[in-house]
C-alpha cells in the first residue's frame, strides 16, 4: 500500500512541477519576409500607422509626426525617432491569422482576439529619406529599427529579433 501511495504523490508532485502556467513563450519575433502595409497613405506632416503581418502575428509601428519628412531633392535624409517616446512600436500574437482588415476596416472584427501585447521599451526607428529614381515627384523612405527591446508581462526580454528592416513608404514631392 505504501508503494502504491508513493506512487501516486510521485506522479502528482512531478506532474505539478512539470506543468506550464499558461505563458505564452516568445522564442523570435521575425518579419523580414512580411510587407509594411498601411491602411492611408503616410502623410509627413502626420501620425502614421504602419503594420507587418505575419500570420498571427503583428508588428504595428506608429510613427511620429514629421519622422518621413519632405527631405530634399538630389540629398539622402535620415531621420530618428526614439522608442517609446516618440514613435511607438507592438508586437501582437493573435488566437487566429489576422489580416489588414484588423486594422483599416472602421469596426475592428471581434475575432481573432489579441492573445499578447508586448510594447517594445527601447530603440530607434531610422528613416532614410531619397527621390524615387524611378519617379522624381515621388520620395522613397526606408524605415529600419535598431536596438529594439521588448519586455513582456512576465520579464521575459525578447533579443532574438529579425525586424532591422521594417520596409519602405513614398510619399510626394511637395510642389
Amino acid at each position: 500500500m505504501k508503494k502504491i501511495i508513493f506512487s501516486i504523490f510521485s506522479f502528482s508532485l512531478v506532474s505539478f512541477f512539470s506543468c506550464s502556467d499558461g505563458d505564452l513563450e516568445i522564442e523570435t519575433i521575425d518579419f523580414d519576409s512580411a510587407p509594411a502595409q498601411f491602411c492611408s497613405s503616410p502623410v509627413p506632416t502626420s501620425t502614421n500607422l504602419l503594420f507587418k503581418i505575419n500570420q498571427s502575428e503583428t508588428l504595428i509601428l506608429e510613427l511620429q509626426s514629421g519622422v518621413l519628412n519632405n527631405g530634399v531633392v538630389g540629398e539622402t535624409v535620415i531621420t530618428e525617432s526614439s522608442v517609446p517616446n516618440q514613435s511607438q512600436l507592438t508586437y501582437r500574437i493573435f488566437s487566429d491569422g489576422v489580416d489588414k482588415g484588423y486594422f483599416c476596416d472602421n469596426i475592428p472584427p471581434v475575432q481573432p482576439v489579441v492573445i499578447q501585447n508586448v510594447e517594445a521599451e527601447d530603440g530607434q526607428v531610422i528613416v532614410e529619406t531619397v527621390v524615387n529614381p524611378d519617379d522624381s515627384t515621388k520620395f522613397v523612405h526606408t524605415i529600419s529599427l535598431g536596438g529594439i527591446s521588448f519586455v513582456t508581462e512576465s520579464g521575459q526580454r525578447i533579443t532574438n529579433l529579425r525586424i532591422n528592416n521594417f520596409g519602405e513608404v513614398t510619399t510626394n514631392v511637395p510642389n
